[in-house]
């Protein structure tokens, strides 16, 4: 098949736009939608729509995607949700503890209209409208499923919220879960042995939902309560951001992830509590990890503070500067949010031990562990510095990470990302050259290194699968 056969189909006035979900990293659970004996996951490929049993013709695009420790969700423009890799908790959505390896509706969910999704490490939470709503109904309704959720099936889930509140956002981490009101209230619920639910207390056992009404600005001042935008949940802790643009932090913090130079609770923050390195700094965005917390300014600067010692805030290996070893003599400095990218920064996400960023170029870049290329393209352990991941067409919208794998939603919006989109959906051992070679000369840059590592994969690929027969052969020779 030539370009010019492979465009054809694309040469059209009022194309629609098209997205694609691009995924790679760790596989044990089928999280990246492979089902093959594959060596080496580093190279992603952009799941076809055949994947998720989409009639030809039916023009959907994706709007959200989410990674969890070993699983993966998704939401289509038609509303529905789809998940896959594990499931030993539920957390799938089908009332079954056994794993996919390839998507699937969660059908559960078919009247309602799907927004957003979010995973934990062994739960999902979606946020959706009814899909008959005469308006007395609210237009956000949260819906969670997996461990601790009650359910291996989604269950509508009010809280401590009134019925019919408008969510504005859910976020997950490894033992609890943090809701948003659109009139700016947190509510929480999970574990709380850390304090990561910011009741000014720790607590064993499950905690049911309860609104947070504390927050301390000043250390000075008696704690007030304080209007959030944006929440961000890790593995142990919690990020928010106020309406002014201020980051409050709470939960375990022994590795400095919460940016304080001093906790209040040993290597604990039992309340909500102000950021103060980054005062007079407008934050827009905020996403926690492991045991490392980022944050994007309103220029599009990035900030990252906790623990790196796999490389996860891009400042190169761990150094004495930045110790987190109690009661060091650089306890003033060890929690401080440290700059790591001036400007242009569009979008943060934060995996259990990587990092991911989109620029406002359109160039993807990721740093921290990085064993099965989860990262970064470079095939090392770590990925010390911002390295660049420029091998997914389209426009960035979306960025996903989870324990080892990670996801990226792009768009087309123009003709010539469609026919991008086209040419990377049939790349192949045999035709690579060919459109890279055309991608080259078009401007086509990620496609055409998309190519470029597609081909190096695949010889890899057929070197592992080369031995692989050639051990088998010497055994059954030595039977």
């Amino acid at each position: 098949m030539d370009v010019d056969e492979m465009l054809g189909g694309l040469r059209a006035t009022g194309v629609p736009t098209k997205s694609a979900i691009y995924i790679w990293g760790y596989n044990h659970s089928g999280q990246t939608a492979r089902k093959g004996k594959e060596c080496h996951l580093r190279i992603p490929k952009s799941l076809p729509p055949k994947l998720f049993k989409w009639q030809d013709g039916k023009n959907l695009r994706w709007i959200d995607v989410a990674c969890g420790r070993e699983h993966t969700a998704a939401v289509a423009s038609d509303g529905s949700l789809y998940t896959w890799g594990a499931n030993d908790f539920g957390q799938l959505g089908d009332g079954t503890e056994e794993s996919a390896k390839e998507p699937q509706k969660v059908m559960a969910l078919e009247t309602e209209f799907v927004k957003s999704v979010s995973c934990g490490a062994h739960c999902t939470a979606a946020l959706a409208e009814p899909r008959e709503n005469d308006a007395t109904i609210s237009r956000s309704r949260l819906w969670v499923w997996g461990q601790n959720q009650g359910s291996d099936y989604p269950r509508l889930f009010w809280g401590a919220f009134a019925p019919n509140t408008v969510v504005r956002q859910v976020s997950c981490g490894a033992v609890h879960v943090m809701a948003l009101s659109e009139d700016g209230l947190l509510q929480a619920w999970g574990y709380n042995e850390y304090g990561q639910l910011g009741r000014g207390c720790t607590s064993e056992g499950l905690q049911g939902a309860r609104v947070l009404n504390v927050y301390a600005r000043f250390l000075d001042e008696a704690p007030e309560l304080v209007k959030i935008i944006r929440v961000s949940c890790g593995e142990y802790h919690t990020a928010a951001i106020s309406e002014n643009g201020e980051v409050y932090t709470w939960g375990l913090g022994s590795m400095g992830q919460l940016g304080h130079c001093s906790l209040q609770s040993g290597d604990k923050e039992l309340i909500p509590r102000r950021v103060v390195a980054l005062d007079r700094i407008v934050i827009r965005d905020v996403s926690c990890g492991g045991v490392h917390s980022c944050a994007v300014t309103d220029d599009g600067a990035l900030y990252a503070w906790g623990g790196g010692h796999v490389g996860q805030l891009g400042l190169g290996p761990q150094s004495g500067f930045f110790s987190c070893a109690l009661n060091g003599s650089d306890m003033l400095l060890r929690n401080i949010p440290v700059l790591v990218i001036p400007s242009g920064v569009q979008l943060v996400t934060c995996g259990h031990s990587h990092t991911l960023v989109s620029m406002k170029d359109g160039r993807i870049y990721g740093w921290g562990y990085n064993c099965y290329g989860q990262a970064a393209n470079e095939k090392s352990t770590y990925a010390w510095f911002p390295s660049p991941v420029d091998w997914c067409v389209g426009e960035v919208r979306r960025l996903a990470a989870g324990g080892g794998h990670s996801a990226v939603l792009t768009d087309a919006c123009s003709l010539k990302e469609l026919c991008e989109f086209k040419l990377a959906e049939t790349v192949n051992m045999s035709n690579a050259l060919l459109i890279e070679d055309a991608a080259s000369r078009t401007g086509g840059d990620a496609l055409a290194r998309l190519c470029e590592k597609l081909r190096e994969h695949l010889v890899e690929q057929g070197e592992c699968e080369l031995l692989e027969n050639q051990m088998i052969e010497e055994v059954e020779a030595k039977a």
